[in-house]
């Protein structure tokens, strides 16, 4: 996938006149913090001293993994609460649900390799928010061969940029996902991708205990293991065929498709961290439009977000997934650029400034 992906210019003439702006209103130097920083962030890739969002969507990535399926104890769930999970998105009855109605997000569910057929009886009626992008019914078990093959992966980038472009106006995107075993993929990736060890990247997923992390990081250890040569992972392509989820790999090719045509990338937790790791891997300047928005209870999130160099907005201790985070701190985004557009200044307000 080739993507042309414009830097931000953080010392431009526009972003001086953001400065102002921001430093005008009435209050101290500084003082609202982590959303003067965000509203400047905003307010650059929208390349305007008065930013607004459009119709916010928030896409939830579905996919199935092989060694989920062929239960090999990467889960402590089965991978059917893949398909059931969708089905309870579709139905309403999910915390993303309630928290993007709460917050006049869009939804859309993506069933990117879901080991499940979606058929109408399935599905109940024909549901505007669901998206058939399936690639196939869930990847390979990566303990005995690549996850995917590189004309899958190919697909997947392809249709998640295909995605971003068919939600019209939308200026701001979330990212969430849906996948059991698809920390396991989150890890193995962030382990790959920032040569760290299985031990500092694996945590609870789902549910697991301590004795079911441990067991983990054996398994996984038993993938790597597999990859001796030096050129088996020297690119990101060869990672993500390795150890990724269709779910993973599309939500990368949307975020960078969102990047390229300048919008807003609200990420989550975990594996949407570890899907924009990898995009930025292909274009380092995606991360120049993205929102981390919060710091998951995941063990090795606060790591990978300090390798993407990336301040969350939050810490809650969620460990959901589905977008939950983003959905949450939304309206903290949205404050940001409501005090950059409706504060007083100091001169309109004709308060006194500090001396």
């Amino acid at each position: 996938m080739k993507v042309q992906i414009k830097a931000i210019a953080q010392e431009s003439e526009l972003a001086k006149a953001i400065d102002h702006k921001i430093n005008n209103k009435t209050k101290p130097l500084g003082s609202l913090g982590a959303l003067e920083c965000v509203a400047k962030k905003i307010a650059l890739i929208q390349n305007s001293l008065s930013p607004t969002f459009q119709n916010p969507t928030l896409l939830i990535f579905a996919g199935d993994h092989g060694a989920a399926i062929q239960k090999s104890g990467i889960s402590p769930f089965p991978s059917e609460v893949t398909y059931q999970m969708v089905l309870n998105f579709l139905r309403g009855g999910a915390a993303i649900n309630v928290f993007s109605e709460q917050n006049q997000l869009g939804l859309k569910v993506i069933d990117a390799g879901v080991n499940f057929d979606f058929s109408p009886m399935a599905l109940e009626k024909e549901n505007p928010c669901f998206i058939n992008a399936k690639i196939a019914k869930g990847t390979k078990n990566y303990l005995h061969e690549d996850a995917m093959s590189a004309q899958e992966l190919e697909k997947a980038l392809t249709h998640g940029a295909i995605i971003v472009d068919t939600q019209g106006d939308s200026n701001v995107i979330g990212f969430g996902e849906m996948g059991i075993g698809n920390s396991s993929s989150a890890s193995l990736i962030f382990s790959t991708l920032a040569d760290l060890s299985l031990e500092e990247c694996v945590g609870a997923g789902a549910g697991h205990t301590s004795e079911g992390i441990t067991k983990k990081i054996e398994i996984l250890k038993q993938v790597k293991s597999r990859y001796t040569s030096p050129a088996a992972l020297s690119s990101p392509e060869k990672v993500m065929c390795a150890f990724g989820g269709f779910e993973i790999a599309m939500m990368a090719g949307a975020m960078l498709r969102t990047a390229e045509v300048g919008k807003t990338i609200l990420v989550d937790g975990f594996i949407t961290s570890a899907a924009i790791l990898w995009a930025s891997k292909i274009s380092p300047h995606v991360l120049d439009y993205a929102i981390f928005t919060h710091q998951s209870n995941e063990r090795a999130h606060a790591l990978m977000l300090e390798h993407l160099k990336a301040k969350p907005l939050l810490n809650l201790n969620l460990r959901l997934g589905e977008g939950s985070g983003v959905a949450v701190s939304y309206p903290i985004v949205l404050a940001s650029i409501n005090f950059l557009n409706k504060m007083a200044s100091f001169s309109e307000a004709q308060v006194s400034k500090k001396v």
